[in-house]
Parts: structure tokens; sequence; C-alpha cells
């Protein structure tokens, strides 16, 4: 089978590579349509903390099951599918409490044991496989996996008011977020974001203010809109080197700054505003299996996405995804890898 190898920095291939072998808990996927995410992108350029060359690309799936292992009782050839991508080991502390996201010994497609998705075929284990209904697209269910991130995001907010809420950085997972938290019933969702059609984007699913940081102060926007109170929450979803300090400014006293986007250098965070109005600093690390399910269920119940998918490339032209989403030439908000019809 065809699978797309990030062989070097900045480098994709197409290799022929064995059809995995099943395990009598696990399902084979004949794969359809994957997504590229930023995680993609850190481990084509090299940044990426674990996951280093070569290596397949991807994590974000649907596809349909071509065949079951022997253990196998929720599935049936035939079924469309996602995957939750990471498997707890089941043992430690974090796992017995549902915190597989953090199990320091999870496996995780395109990690030694679990290829990646950008592949015509890929296994899972029956309990990280969820069912497509057939009214729902493959790249929706592709995008199941993106918006897990999000819910899972908001579900680690304690702050009980929605009034307001700040998303800085507007790509997918921002978007997303946005999402989440319109559909959580939060009143005034305000979205940052250096490039215009990320804005646009972000109007257009609802937000209260697109603000973009090289135009304007917006941490004086933020202020002036909330009467210089100072949002509920901030969410970083982009990296930048001022982001933290702009989320803590604009947060109100007791309010919450959490921490999505995968920062990998190190950059200043100033921190008297955490102290002084007794801020909270929170990560999220991707989501927990209920988060999933969660998110699984809204686009299951119909929740549209379609307006995020903003390239559709075949398999054989990965490179040129990824060269999309690290360009920026394009307008671009998820890119969608047709792996088979």
């Amino acid at each position: 089978m065809k699978a797309a190898f990030v062989v070097d920095k900045n480098k994709v291939e197409i290799r022929d590579i064995d059809v995995p072998a099943i395990k009598d808990d696990e399902v084979l996927i004949k794969v359809k349509t994957v997504g590229v995410c930023g995680s993609d992108l850190h481990l084509f350029k090299g940044t990426h903390a674990f996951r280093k060359p070569p290596v397949i690309l991807g994590h974000e799936i649907a596809g349909e099951v071509v065949e079951i292992g022997h253990n196998v009782t929720k599935f049936k050839v035939g079924d469309r599918v996602t995957v939750e991508p990471h498997v707890g080991c089941g043992e430690c502390e974090f796992c017995i409490r549902g915190l597989v996201n953090i199990c320091t010994n999870k496996k995780a497609p395109g990690t030694p044991g679990w290829i990646g998705t950008f592949a015509e075929y890929f296994n899972a284990p029956e309990k990280a496989v969820y069912k497509i209904e057939e009214n729902i697209s493959y790249e929706m269910g592709t995008l199941v996996e993106p918006l897990a991130v999000a819910v899972h995001a908001l579900d680690r907010v304690t702050v009980k008011e929605k009034d307001s809420i700040a998303i800085l950085g507007s790509g997918t997972i921002g978007l997303l977020t946005l999402v989440a938290a319109r559909e959580a019933g939060y009143k005034n969702i305000i979205c940052t974001d250096t490039q215009e059609f990320n804005l646009e984007m972000a109007k257009k699913q609802g937000a209260t203010l697109a603000l973009n940081p090289l135009k304007e102060d917006v941490v004086a926007k933020v202020r002036e809109f909330t009467n210089g109170r100072g949002v509920d929450v901030a969410i970083v979803t982009a990296d930048a080197k001022v982001i933290v300090d702009q989320a803590s400014s604009m947060v109100r006293k007791r309010g919450e700054v959490g921490i999505v986007a995968m920062i990998t250098e190190e950059i200043p965070v100033h921190t008297y505003n955490f102290v002084f109005n007794e801020i909270t600093l929170f990560g999220a690390m991707t989501y927990e299996t209920k988060d999933f399910a969660k998110a699984n269920e809204m686009i299951m119940n119909g929740l549209d996405l379609s307006d995020f998918v903003t390239q559709r490339l075949p398999l054989d032209e990965s490179q040129q995804a990824l060269d999309i989403l690290n360009e920026k030439k394009e307008n671009v908000v998820k890119i969608i890898v047709e792996v088979s019809k």
C-alpha cells in the first residue's frame, strides 16, 4: 500500500509498505480521508517534540472497515468509522483516572508500534473506533478529532460565567474552539488572528469581535468591549512571542488562561498579571475519551463544519498539502487529503 512519510525536514515521500496485520481486538480500515494537522506541520518542519523522520504523517482519519479481529464485536465489515488516535497503557495513574491524553506510555499514530494515517490502510483497536452515520461525510468524520481538541480545552475551564471568551489564534483549532464555545453557550466570543481570511471565517461562525493584532491593540479593544473588566477566559491556540501576555492582559481578575497551542520554542511570559489578578493558567493536551465522544456526537447530530475545509488533495500530493499549510500562500483552514474514493 501507499503511505506518505516525512523523510527529512520539509520533505515528504510516498513509499510502498505492507498493509498492517491486525490483532484480535483491532479493525482494519480502508482510509478515505485524513486531515493535515498543525502537529503534522511540526513534524514536517522538524520541530515535533517526539515524532522524528522517517515517519508516516497523520492522525485524523475517516474510512471504511474492511477486516475485523476475532474478538471485535461492535463493528462489521462495511462500517464507516473514525478513530480516537491514542491508546493509553491502561495501568498508570492517569489511565486509571481516564486521562489517556497524559498517559506517559500512550501509543499514537506515527510513533513506534502504530503507523500514521496518511496510508491506504490503517489498523486501530476496537475501543478507539467510532461509527460515522450514513448521512455524515467522511470529511466531517475526519474533523471529529480536531473538534475534540476544542471540546477538551473548554472542558478544562472552571470559571462558571459564560459572558465572554477570547480565542487567540483563528486557525483550525481556534475556529473549532469558537464553534465549541458557541455551542456551549458563550454569549460573546472574541477572536484574534493575523490573517484576514481567518478573521472573516470567525465572524461567519459567530464571533462577536474579530481582531487583527498587527493592526490594532487587541488588549485595549477587549478591555473596551468588556467595560474594562476583561473576558472570563482566554484560550491560546496559536504561537507568538507575546501571545500569553496578551491573554493574561485581557482576562478579568480570577479569570483563566488556557494554552492549547503546542508552542515548542521558549517564549517570554510576564507573570505579574497572573499574580496580581489571581489568574489561573492551564494547559489542554489533546482530549480525553469523553471529549472525543462528545465531539463525535456533535457532528453525528448535524454540526456542519464544511466551511472549514479549504483544500482537498490526493495522497500523492501530500508534499503540496504540507507546503500549503507551511507557506500559507493560500487561504487555508483545514486541508483534507483524499486517500481513496
